[in-house]
């Protein structure tokens, strides 16, 4: 790839997931054989920051090769900075990732409209389904756009024209809550209406698991399976969910480096 393919994790609500399939979606490239770079838009919480830096540091204390992507934060304060860490990152780069805060934002804002592959997580609530799409209290169905979507929506809009890039806007189902149905149904219905106002995909995320926190000193990831120890049944089934979501992601092949498909099965 002559430039990296550009994903951006993205959504202006805290507390969705969005640091953590960030990181998973790096590590499990970077593991496939692709040249990754990350970069954290978050200098105070610096949450992908400090998971790849436990990484780093589990590899030195046990003499062990963890596959990680090159990675940065943001340290200036002016899109030019910004600017400069991205192309130092994408360098030989086939993919370059970008985590960004859980808050509005203009730098994110800036990245959103520069994606290839922009991902918005969010929990399976009607609380993080108003950041996109306002619903009817009766019927649920959607009654309007939120700012969001239509910041996204014009973004997508000005992409188009500027330079005849479509931004893939892949919104990430995280934390589904099987034991509610009805809700889960409800929520569902209204995202696959609003997606075909808005033209957004909608694919299965990560469930909410303890194993998923648990990791995070360590920097591991569930597809570290050698230095994992014995796996219980959820954490199987946790990291098939993170096999099929960056699979869903749809992102470019490059020849002589393994399928998506192949994520976590060495």
């Amino acid at each position: 790839m002559a430039n990296p393919h550009l994903i951006v994790f993205a959504n202006e609500k805290g507390g969705t997931g969005k640091s953590t399939t960030a990181v998973h979606t790096a590590i499990a490239l970077t593991m496939l054989g692709h040249r990754v770079g990350m970069i954290d838009l978050d200098p105070r919480q610096r949450t992908v920051t400090r998971y790849l830096e436990n990484r780093a540091e589990t590899a030195r204390r046990r003499t062990v090769d963890l596959p990680a992507p090159a990675f940065a934060v943001l340290k200036g304060d002016t899109t030019e900075a910004l600017e400069s860490e991205v192309a130092a990152l994408s360098e030989d780069k086939d993919f370059l990732i970008v985590d960004t805060p859980g808050r509005d934002d203009d730098f994110a804002r800036h990245m959103a409209a520069r994606a290839n592959t922009l991902v918005t997580p969010m929990n399976d609530s009607f609380v993080d389904f108003d950041l996109i799409g306002q619903v009817d209290a009766e019927t649920f169905k959607v009654r309007r756009l939120s700012f969001y979507s239509e910041l996204i929506f014009e973004a997508r809009k000005t992409r188009a024209k500027a330079d005849g890039v479509s931004i893939d806007w892949v919104v990430l189902r995280n934390r589904v809550q099987h034991q509610d149905a009805r809700n889960k149904k409800r929520v569902g219905d209204a995202l696959m209406e609003l997606s075909r106002r808005v033209g957004f995909r909608v694919i299965p995320g990560l469930s909410e698991r303890v194993i998923f926190r648990e990791l995070f000193p360590s920097g591991l990831t569930l597809l570290d399976k050698g230095h994992l120890g014995e796996l219980g049944v959820s954490h199987i089934a946790a990291r098939q969910e993170l096999r099929e979501m960056v699979s869903g992601l749809a992102l470019p092949e490059r020849p002589g480096v393994a399928s998506m498909d192949m994520i976590g099965a060495a």
